[in-house]
């Protein structure tokens, strides 16, 4: 059965692009903002979360609460077989911010915030001994340059 996808017009992604920049902006600053009703905005961002288009967070910036080392990691699985169970695995750490299957060279790429290296030795060798693993990459990021959302703007015109 294939999920339904929510149908969203101009004005749910004005509205997602307010809450992007200010997730605590009030619904009357974003009526005013978008020349719509407190009522609309009320309306359409509690459909917005009922329907999980959006989730409402504090995100915090992982090097200001002490993050110091950050990864990404390549993990090639075999057999096969197996790559979702070690993805659903992996998916329950709580080190890992972004878990997807690929195409290509490698199965899995993870990237992962730790407190410092000796925490990140300590994920991989944890990993490792997972069932499946046979290897894995890891490139450390000495700096980030940009942790954002993606861009709304991005799908206007397409």
């Amino acid at each position: 059965m294939q999920k339904h996808t929510p149908t969203l017009d101009d004005l749910d992604f004005a509205i997602l692009s307010c809450l992007q920049k200010d997730g605590r902006a009030s619904f009357t600053v974003m009526a005013e903002q978008l020349h719509v009703s407190i009522g609309t905005i009320r309306t359409r961002v509690n459909k917005l979360i009922e329907d999980g288009t959006v989730n409402i967070i504090g995100r915090v910036d992982p090097d200001k609460v002490g993050f110091r080392s950050y990864a990404h990691i390549a993990i090639y699985i075999r057999p096969a077989t197996l790559k979702e169970q070690v993805a659903k695995q992996i998916l329950g750490l709580p080190e890992v911010s972004f878990l997807a299957g690929t195409s290509g060279d490698y199965d899995l790429e993870v990237d992962v915030m730790c407190r410092d290296n000796d925490h990140l030795v300590q994920f991989i060798n944890l990993i490792s001994g997972f069932e499946g693993i046979y290897q894995t990459n890891t490139t450390i990021y000495f700096k980030v340059y940009k942790y954002a959302q993606p861009d709304l703007e991005l799908l206007k015109d397409a």
